[in-house]
């Protein structure tokens, strides 16, 4: 049985036709964006974006992250970075002081022609990364004042003993000294032991009869005007 040349061109094309589709059912197998996943983690208080790459062909893939607001892109976080997929999984990380409730876009771009977002976007937990608080130094206990530091410090100048005290006190003279007589005699220049009183008593009576003699030759001379 012979074939005829349009039966060989028909199945030609059919064999065209079905390995170009089994190209591109190979190539969508080898890397698809279901294959990707992100999530916004924690290393100790620093935020990290992460994203793994499952392809088990190994097809490379570029990743680049954007943080959203508003549904517009506010920032690229990082520089894009490049992975190669496994079976187990292979994961790049995003260093990324996230806050909470933020929403990231994560791009998706393969060698096999492969552009997508991982959908859906990206939203980071409630609750950021716990900061974490500094050990607290143990402080010194305050040194004891020593008995040097409480205690005042000696002078330098010594002090005299009592014997050198009473060595170097100065001598009582004699010579210039008031004597008894002395003292006695200066009571008697003041007045001491006199007849002060005696002496005032009749000073008073010569001021009484001086008064009296003004007062009557007064009275006299009145009389001997009226006449």
């Amino acid at each position: 049985m012979s074939i005829s040349r349009r039966s060989v061109r028909i199945l030609g094309v059919a064999s065209a036709s079905a390995a170009l589709a089994l190209g591109f059912a190979g190539n969508a197998l080898a890397c698809s964006i279901g294959e990707f996943s992100a999530e916004a983690t924690c290393d100790g208080a620093n935020g990290v974006i992460t994203v793994t790459d499952k392809d088990a062909s190994a097809t490379a893939a570029t990743v680049t992250v954007f943080l959203e607001n508003n549904g517009a892109d506010a920032k690229q976080v990082g520089e894009a970075q490049t992975v190669k997929g496994s079976k187990e999984g292979v994961t790049i990380s995003f260093s990324e002081d996230w806050q909470p409730n933020a929403v990231y876009r994560v791009h998706v771009t393969a060698t096999n022609g492969l552009s997508k977002n991982i959908s859906p976007n990206l939203t980071t937990p409630s609750k950021a990364c716990a900061t974490e608080s500094p050990t607290p130094t143990p402080t010194e206990a305050s040194p004891t004042p020593s008995e040097t530091a409480s205690t005042p410090a000696e002078s330098d100048t010594p002090t005299p003993s009592a014997s050198e005290s009473s060595s170097t006190a100065p001598a009582t003279t004699t010579d210039n000294a008031p004597s008894p007589a002395a003292g006695d005699s200066n009571l008697a220049e003041t007045g001491a032991n006199s007849n002060t009183g005696m002496i005032a008593g009749i000073a008073g009576a010569f001021v009484v009869v001086g008064g009296g003699a003004v007062y009557f030759g007064m009275r006299r001379r009145g009389a001997a005007n009226s006449r």
